[in-house]
């Protein structure tokens, strides 16, 4: 639906530790990168932009993933958390959101929430 989506961040490097680490099990990478920004995606198809801002920047995006296994999303979380990211709810069926949702969620490191999940 969406062609990309752009996050201001605070510490470019710090993010960009993060969602390299979060992101390789969905397989996306570090496509581009230069002194203001990344771009993360499949392999040559960035759309997920981290733009360096020196404004505050504070919480409140959401951003979901999707991921075609759910051994990607645990992936995604142990990444994630050891890369600087923050629980923000282990992987597991979310029941309430569907019989198959299986999903996780992370904070980077400017306290966006992240989540990638498996509807199988």
């Amino acid at each position: 639906m969406y062609d990309h989506i752009g996050l201001k961040v605070k510490d470019l490097d710090a993010s960009v530790r993060f969602y390299e680490k979060a992101l390789a099990s969905l397989g996306h990478v570090l496509c581009t990168r230069d002194a203001s920004s990344a771009g993360f995606g499949p392999p040559g198809e960035p759309a997920l932009w981290l733009y360096h801002s020196t404004d505050a920047v504070g919480p409140g995006a959401h951003v979901a993933l999707r991921a075609s296994e759910r051994a990607a999303v645990d992936g995604f979380h142990e990444g994630g958390l050891g890369a600087g990211g923050r629980d923000h709810g282990r992987p597991g069926v979310r029941a309430d959101y569907g019989p198959t949702y299986y999903a996780a969620f992370l904070l980077d490191p400017d306290g966006n929430n992240v989540e990638a999940v498996c509807m199988r």
